[in-house]
């Protein structure tokens, strides 16, 4: 006996564990099946599941589970990020707790410490997927640094490196002064902050009562100007240039040159140029062949040394700004200072304000010819992304593709496969850079690389430091040259995102030839967020193409941005954050679920909140007690049970309806269209499930019929299963609870419902005249609600119908099912006439006229005053939403989400509008 109602809680762990100890998640128990596979957005070993990763990974387990029942042999493959930034700043958080820091600790301990984090506190986020039911082969479960994909890692970089896609140059980069590595453009986030932008004079050489005044946001970084470049078609400088100016506090003289990057339109139409801390400036010094000028340490303190003035030497750069121009306000050199709001960078994972752009030496690959191929791929249509319109976004980046800079100066990642050796010239060793490289998948490799250079013995060291001591020591002891030769690795670990544009092929084993990776790459379908098409997407295509020859995936389905119950962005300093955990704990981790799968409509943003979980946490509990009064009426699955050969209308009807049903659930869920395929299960379930069949065999259910009884018990458990695995795919939980629980006297399941065969059920007959008729008492019975709740007739007043012009089909409907009529409508009476008696409201049913008599039962004068002043109020409502909408100033400047926002509500007014306008026009003379 089903208990009175779901809890979720009681469920969801004992389910869960049943799945695990079925295998059903596994890949490989169906060899002859065609398989299915999706790779995982592998998320972060730091991470906590946040809403984003609650809906993404609700979409990719409705897939798993929907091709899974379909009899494919389904991989989804799971796994974790090692997260290099991340990880290395939590463990560093905890050692500065206990008074401890990495550098003091040495490379070799720290990595100690960050892989016992890892095994004792990292992957967090694995247990709470669970918590959300997803249904990855766990058995399989790979982490970024574990050893094989370790060993992917390696034999990529090493390929690249020969084949002359990688190469290190000497560039400039966003540079994180509290890591000390460089960071992505993909990884600076630009946030909006109050500054100032002070306009400074710089005094002409030749001429100090002159000036040219130029404007920066930084103004510590003039100590760095090489040049003050104008247009060459303004007017005011073109005699100036070719002349220089004295650089304010440092008495440097520095050129005045014309570029076309200077805009006249724009303050001044002078700027200053520092190609030492700016990717602008930085061009404009190569194509005029400017000096380039460091003024910066790697902690962002100012050097300790020309070209810096000793006031400023190593001052912090904030400090040093403010002392910059104390000074120059001092000498009466700024012309004015404008108070600003503008975006500044920040490194999206330490959030600390980036170094001006930097000059470092680092590791970049070159990716236009691999983009080509990428491109290629997409235009030819062997990997098409959901929606199309994401295809521009991934274009536009790949067509104005930079040299991606691979390296970071970090100690947890993948470190580079490099090891340095000196160059011998004569009888010395020459340790200065770039020396001899030696690039290697393994030390041993480098190694034997190195004798064979050498032709001595060759030791190997960890960094350059102990490789001098060691050889300095050696030679100590006998003033004789050593017997060997060191070489040592390259300190810094590749970019994240460098191990991560593998994934599709390391986890099925490349480079060894498995037979994962014959039987599921290319994968199926990629699920993720538009915010990684840059980071991920497209290197994994370029990365697939590359190594494995092929496109890593079929298909890419982009879900947008999940946003708040109004609209809005999330934000923990908004305090609108939605905790997925919580919405769990609170409603079950199916009416998230089901909530996720209908808000995501594809291209557009989603709503969330704890209100509409709750909406869908009631029709998980309308599901229940459907189920309830299954069982309680004696509803029984029975495998003799044949849905096409039923006789009665109604279930006739509800057969063509489930099979209706099945198809557009599966032809959306095919499409990718997972709000579509949600919204008709929901569709199905509520109102033509629950609100009409099972209330039209009530009769039949308590009637004296056995054998009308019988087929209508058997159709609706038969129905009822149907139900249970449309839904599965959105609401696992409750659906195995029901589907275990609901054969207690029938006969027992051949599986789980997780393994159970897919509805398939095109082959039923359409049964026409039956859904016709059924339909036509459905419209009946709604349009008399309409009219008792638009017209406020109360709900104990039993009201009479009439029919009008009703020809000989609809006088039978009518007499068939009168008695369920006057039972769904509460009416008093139900008949056909030749005259609509007066005071009637109308609606007209196919050919007839229903006319319900309500003088006796309200006031029509009062009720339509009443319909007129609440249309008014409408049509005012819609003229504020017509005038805030018209206003260009509104437009341009309000968020696209409020926008949207007040497009919806105009719309939900005008809806408004025509139903009250409706409602009148049934009110008769």
């Amino acid at each position: 006996m089903l208990d009175k109602t779901f809890n979720p809680r009681d469920v969801e762990g004992r389910i869960y564990a049943q799945w695990l100890q079925s295998g059903a998640f596994r890949a490989g128990r169906r060899p002859g099946a065609e398989p299915f596979c999706i790779v995982i957005p592998p998320p972060n070993v730091t991470g906590r599941l946040h809403i984003g990763h609650a809906l993404n990974n609700t979409l990719q387990d409705a897939l798993a589970r929907f091709e899974r029942m379909r009899g494919k042999d389904v991989l989804w493959q799971p796994g974790m990020d090692h997260a290099g930034i991340a990880t290395q700043l939590v463990v560093e958080r905890q050692l500065a707790e206990r008074q401890q820091s990495r550098v003091a600790m040495g490379r070799e301990k720290f990595l100690e410490a960050v892989w016992k984090w890892k095994d004792e506190s990292g992957g967090a986020i694995g247990e709470q997927l669970r918590r959300l039911g997803a249904s990855a082969d766990w058995s399989r479960e790979r982490f970024t640094m574990d050893e094989g994909l370790s060993r992917a890692v390696l034999k990529v970089f090493v390929e690249l490196y020969r084949q002359k896609f990688i190469y290190k140059d000497k560039r400039l980069v966003n540079w994180d002064p509290r890591l000390q590595t460089a960071v992505s453009d993909l990884e600076v986030e630009n946030i909006e902050v109050k500054g100032h932008l002070w306009h400074i004079k710089y005094p002409l050489a030749d001429d100090p009562g002159r000036f040219v005044t130029v404007a920066t946001t930084r103004p510590e970084t003039m100590l760095g100007d090489t040049a003050v470049a104008v247009h060459p078609d303004d007017e005011r400088y073109k005699a100036l240039v070719g002349k220089h100016v004295r650089l304010p506090l440092t008495g440097r003289l520095v050129p005045i040159i014309a570029d076309e990057y200077s805009d006249p339109e724009k303050g001044t139409g002078a700027v200053k140029i520092t190609p030492g801390h700016d990717f602008n400036d930085f061009e404009i010094g190569r194509r005029h062949k400017l000096p380039l000028i460091n003024i910066l340490n790697k902690d962002g303190t100012l050097l300790n040394g020309y070209p810096v003035p000793e006031t400023y030497r190593g001052l912090d750069r904030f400090v040093a700004r403010k002392a910059v121009v104390a000074d120059l306000e001092a000498q009466e050199l700024i012309d004015k200072i404008e108070p600003i709001t503008h975006a500044v960078p920040h490194d999206e994972k330490t959030k600390t304000v980036v170094l001006e752009p930097y000059m470092t030496e680092q590791w970049y690959l070159d990716v236009r010819t691999l983009a080509e191929r990428a491109i290629k791929a997409v235009e030819d249509g062997r990997t098409k992304f959901v929606p199309e319109n994401w295809a521009n976004v991934y274009f536009n980046w790949l067509r104005n593709i930079q040299p991606w800079c691979i390296s970071r100066q970090l100690w947890w990642g993948h470190q580079i496969p490099v090891w340095y050796g000196p160059v011998i010239e004569g009888d010395t060793l020459n340790w200065g850079p770039p020396g001899k490289l030696f690039v290697q998948e393994t030390e041993q490799k480098a190694v034997e690389e190195a004798v064979a250079f050498y032709s001595v013995p060759v030791r190997a060291f960890s960094n350059a430091r102990e490789a001098d001591k060691a050889h300095f020591d050696a030679w100590s002891k006998t003033r004789k040259r050593p017997d060997f030769i060191p070489i040592w690795r390259d300190q810094d670990v590749l970019d994240t995102w460098f191990s991560s544009a593998l994934w599709p092929f390391s986890t099925l084993g490349w480079p060894d030839e498995t037979n994962e990776l014959k039987r599921y790459y290319p994968t199926n379908v990629l699920v993720t967020s538009f915010d990684i098409i840059f980071f991920w997407v497209a290197r994994m295509m370029m990365m697939g193409l590359h190594f494995m020859d092929d496109v890593p995936f079929r298909t890419v389905f982009i879900h947008t941005r999940v946003l708040d119950e109004k609209g809005v962005k999330m934000s923990k300093t908004k305090g609108n954050v939605v905790d997925p955990l919580e919405l769990i704990d609170a409603y079950g981790a199916d009416a998230l679920r089901f909530t996720l799968a209908l808000a995501a409509g594809q291209g557009r943003d989603m709503r969330i909140g704890s209100s509409r979980v709750e909406v869908n946490r009631n029709f998980a509990t309308k599901l229940w007690n459907a189920a309830r009064f299954c069982e309680m009426n004696g509803c029984e699955t029975r495998a003799s049970f044949d849905p096409a050969k039923v006789s009665q209308t109604v279930n006739k009807w509800i057969v063509a309806e489930t099979a209706r049903a099945a198809a557009d659930v599966t032809a959306n869920l095919e499409a990718l269209r997972f709000n579509d395929a949600a919204g008709a299960a929901y569709h199905f379930v509520w109102d033509v499930y629950c609100d009409w069949y099972l209330e039209f065999i009530k009769p039949l259910l308590n009637g004296t019929d056995e054998g009308a009884k019988a087929e209508a018990r058997m159709t609706a458990a038969w129905v009822r299963d149907r139900i249970l695995a449309l839904l599965h795919p959105f609401m696992p939980y409750i659906t195995e609870e029901l589907w275990a629980r609901t054969v207690e006297h029938g006969d027992p399941r051949a599986s789980l419902l997780i393994e159970a065969e897919w509805p398939q059920l095109k082959a039923l007959p359409k049964n026409a005249e039956a859904c016709a008729e059924m339909e036509w008492v459905v419209d009946l019975v709604s349009g008399v609600r309409s009219i008792r709740s638009e017209m406020n007739v109360p709900p104990s007043a039993k009201i009479a119908l009439v029919l009008k012009d009703a020809n000989t089909v609809t006088r039978a409907r009518l007499q068939r099912h009168h008695d369920v009529i006057l039972t769904l409508a509460r009416l008093s009476s139900a008949n056909v006439t030749d005259a609509i008696p007066q005071g009637s409201a109308q609606f007209v049913v196919g050919e007839a006229v229903v006319a319900l008599p309500l003088g006796d039962v309200i006031d029509f004068a009062k009720e339509r005053a009443r319909l007129e002043k609440e249309l008014k109020k409408v049509h005012d409502e819609i003229a504020r939403f017509d005038a805030k909408l018209a206003n260009e100033q509104f437009v341009s400047r309000a968020p696209e989400d409020v926008l949207a926002e007040q497009r919806e509500k105009r719309a939900e007014a005008v809806a408004l509008a025509a139903r009250l306008k409706e409602a009148m026009g049934r009110l008769s003379a």
